[in-house]
């Protein structure tokens, strides 16, 4: 089990949100914490610290007046640390080797791949041809309805009609390197992870999946270990000290 860092990136910021609060229109999103420093600064952290495999995040869409101002933040951070992180928002195939380039390790990829609420095989297909199934992560974070946790797409928006269980999880790993699943409806908020998200990945356990989604204390990512029998990556925002929270990031760098 490996702590994976995270850089979020909005309207030209570095900042943890509500998952649930993340709007296309007019930008919005409730914000838990807004940082003064640039996405190039907690790249550096995390090189300094040997911290692999986090994550970079646009969640601006493409068409965003934010996006060109999102995406250079991001750039300077793959910049910064190149082959230490991954980055997703906005990736399809004709992008995908572009952020490789500069840097990014994987590219995480979610709505271009799940297309009118299915898995569209094609796009698929083309971005591991674009880019190479090594270096794909595919983004199932899902939210629950009517008992069952449903892949969502669009920047949290839209439900799909997908639903993340080991059946679709056998059905992607022969695209993918790694799965990334956030939790969004406990996304932002601190108040406790998906119990029943992590035992069900951690049950599946095949490929190496990162959790995302509500740890506010050690005792949750110790719940990740049982839960998911010490085969679950996780990864922290709100919660961390150096995103305004209460967790110290030097106790998950010291225990990674």
């Amino acid at each position: 089990m490996e702590f994976r860092p995270c850089i979020d990136i909005h309207n030209g910021c570095v900042k943890q949100i509500v998952g649930s609060s993340l709007k296309d229109k007019n930008n919005e999103a409730k914000d838990n914490f807004v940082s003064e420093k640039d996405a190039k600064y907690y790249a550096s952290m995390y090189k300094k610290d040997n911290l692999k495999g986090g994550h970079i995040i646009l969640l601006n869409p493409t068409e965003s007046e934010y996006y060109e101002k999102t995406k250079s933040q991001a750039m300077e951070a793959l910049k910064e640390y190149p082959g230490g992180m991954q980055i997703g928002g906005g990736i399809k195939d004709t992008n995908a080797k572009g952020f490789l380039d500069a840097g990014a390790s994987h590219v995480i990829v979610t709505s271009f791949v799940f297309r009118d609420g299915q898995i569209n095989y094609e796009n698929l297909e083309k971005l591991v041809a674009a880019c190479g199934k090594e270096h794909v992560v595919l983004d199932l974070s899902c939210r629950k309805r009517d008992g069952k946790y449903y892949v969502v797409t669009d920047r949290w928006q839209k439900f799909t009609d997908e639903v993340v269980d080991s059946k679709l999880l056998d059905k992607l790993m022969e695209y993918a390197d790694e799965f990334l699943v956030h939790a969004v409806d406990v996304e932002g908020k601190t108040n406790g992870i998906e119990e029943e998200l992590v035992e069900l990945l951690g049950a599946w356990g095949k490929l190496p999946i990162t959790y995302a989604g509500g740890i506010s204390s050690m005792d949750d990512i110790k719940k990740i270990e049982t839960l998911g029998k010490g085969k679950m990556n996780f990864t922290v925002g709100s919660a961390l000290d150096i995103f305004g929270g209460k967790l110290k990031y030097s106790d998950l760098v010291s225990s990674n």
